[in-house]
């Protein structure tokens, strides 16, 4: 087999609707607002891709994907193929098995393994007047928001722009959201992310009523709606259960060093 840089969205996309669910993260990287900081390689035999990969570089550390739902053997030579050009650190969310790959000796930091899910069933109907669509003067209570209830998340100011963004207030107060971290109207696909609730309002449903509500509104425009969750995160894991979500794979998180 022989090792690509890919540059065909239509070529990578056929490949990755093989699995859509298990790739909606990857399938919203094609979109315009993420393609033009992503490298794709993959290994191809008779000019057809067997194991692709993205090397994300959005951020100041690049991240790695290279999520499979068969062929670990010729995904794991494709990350073996890729291992001499790929940057000295960076991020990798991998399925099963493709860390070991690296070493143990090149793991800086192992961050465990996370569940891929998707939404499968339709979620119920939430009538709350606490909810509404965050918009960009909403951004320093959003941030100050995550500080307080979420301090580890990854939040990108742009993607209020999608108004994919809804917040649960009580007495004025922000106290839960949901987000989006992918979302591609051209693609049909959106990822969750950023759902939190603060500590002083947990175990009242509001992560439970902002994410079906959020859910609904995104099934009027994509076809596939996926999320990633700690595989440890038990409370998290069934509140999207109650929502309609299911368990699709799953995938380590790692911060590497590439020697």
């Amino acid at each position: 087999m022989e090792l690509h840089s890919i540059h065909s969205k239509s070529e990578i996309l056929n490949f990755l609707m093989s699995a859509p669910e298990l790739q909606v993260y990857s399938i919203g990287d094609l979109d315009d607002f993420f393609w033009p900081k992503t490298i794709w390689y993959s290994l191809k035999e008779n000019d057809e891709i067997k194991a692709l990969a993205l090397l994300y570089i959005g951020m100041s550390t690049p991240t790695l994907l290279a999520i499979y739902n068969k062929n670990f053997d010729t995904f794991r030579e494709l990350i073996e193929r890729l291992k001499p050009i790929l940057p000295a650190k960076f991020y990798a969310h991998l399925s099963s098995g493709l860390v070991n790959t690296f070493g143990k000796n090149n793991i800086i930091q192992n961050f465990g393994n996370n569940i891929k899910m998707a939404l499968r069933k339709t979620p119920l109907q939430i009538n709350d007047n606490n909810i509404r669509t965050l918009v960009v003067d909403d951004i320093p209570f959003i941030e100050e928001f995550y500080r307080n209830s979420y301090p580890d998340n990854w939040f990108d100011k742009r993607m209020i722009g999608t108004e994919k963004y809804l917040g649960y207030f009580s007495n004025g107060l922000l106290v839960g959201i949901a987000g989006i971290h992918v979302y591609s109207k051209d693609y049909k696909v959106a990822a969750l992310g950023n759902i939190a609730t603060h500590p002083d309002y947990r175990g009242k449903g509001i992560g439970f009523k902002l994410t079906s509500t959020l859910c609904l509104d995104l099934k009027k425009t994509v076809d596939h709606i996926g999320l990633n969750v700690k595989s440890n995160n038990d409370a998290a894991i069934s509140c999207y259960k109650k929502i309609g979500f299911e368990i699709v794979g799953n995938y380590d998180e790692c911060l590497i060093k590439n020697e």
